[in-house]
């Protein structure tokens, strides 16, 4: 399992100096970010197509693949975050199961345009976070029941982003622990993490953020369950801290991923090697 971070000016400069390794650098797909982290360290490129919105018209599908073959990346992800603003019918909590067989069918259909041009052993879906809030990520989405109908329909792979599914599980009610072993862990071909804090102002869990003391637990649990064979090994394990523009000046620190780094490489030899 490799281990990558997001690509960032401070990570880059933590590279080219030394103080760190690093397996790949995660970027978007911009020609320019690619370019700019090729020239340090093997590339994964992180594609923003979503399923459950409709939203795949416009993709320039030729571009997808150009990323894939210019940096090797394996696989395509989709992230299944159907959004309420595309269904104003539904409450942005409900359940029901109407409702559920109604976007769940956007969803697989959006994750089945990506599986005919690619291959379901090439595309990945991934497990987005949860807030309850008017407009955003809708509850149904989350449902470890629909994510692993998902895979078990389209025959794609599971990107696991444990940080989302820390805060998808409190959202619903349940502990991490539950929430993850209910979804197809045999199935997962990435891992994403990163640090989850508790937001002073409106009690919300945030993630993308240094990894705190009792974060390392939920990285762990997943972890061991690649070591005992209950979840399958991810080619990658990407930390998704930092990033480059205004929104993560603050939460690029050096400090943080000097410091975090050897750790996550610590984590993954004690219970994986």
């Amino acid at each position: 399992m490799h281990l990558a971070i997001n690509y960032s000016p401070a990570a880059a400069k933590l590279v080219e100096s030394g103080t760190i390794d690093i397996d790949y650098l995660k970027t978007p797909n911009w020609d320019w970010i690619v370019k700019e982290a090729s020239q340090l360290r093997p590339v994964a490129v992180h594609f923003g197509l979503e399923a459950g919105n409709g939203s795949l018209e416009q993709v320039d599908w030729d571009k997808i693949w150009h990323f894939c073959e210019l940096t090797g990346t394996p696989y395509i992800n989709i992230h299944v975050d159907a959004r309420q603003c595309y269904y104003p019918e539904f409450a942005v909590n409900s359940a029901e199961l109407p409702e559920v067989e109604t976007v769940a069918k956007v969803i697989e259909s959006d994750v089945l345009n990506v599986v005919r041009r690619f291959g379901p052993e090439r595309t990945i879906v991934e497990n987005s976070p949860y807030h309850d809030i008017e407009g955003n990520t809708m509850r149904l989405c989350v449902m470890p029941d629909l994510l692993s109908q998902v895979v078990v329909e389209t025959g794609c792979g599971l990107l696991l982003d444990i940080s989302h599914a820390v805060i998808a599980a409190n959202a619903l009610g349940m502990s991490p622990v539950d929430y993850m072993s209910q979804l197809p862990l045999q199935q997962v071909k990435e891992l994403h993490f990163a640090g989850i804090h508790k937001n002073q102002t409106n009690g919300q869990l945030t993630d993308h953020l240094s990894i705190l003391e009792d974060n390392w637990q939920w990285l762990d649990w997943v972890l061991e369950r690649i070591k005992s064979g209950e979840c399958s090994p991810p080619w990658l394990l990407a930390f998704e801290y930092g990033g480059v523009g205004e929104p993560f000046d603050w939460r690029s620190d050096p400090q943080v991923i000097a410091e975090q780094v050897p750790e996550l490489y610590k984590h993954i030899a004690m219970l994986v090697s």
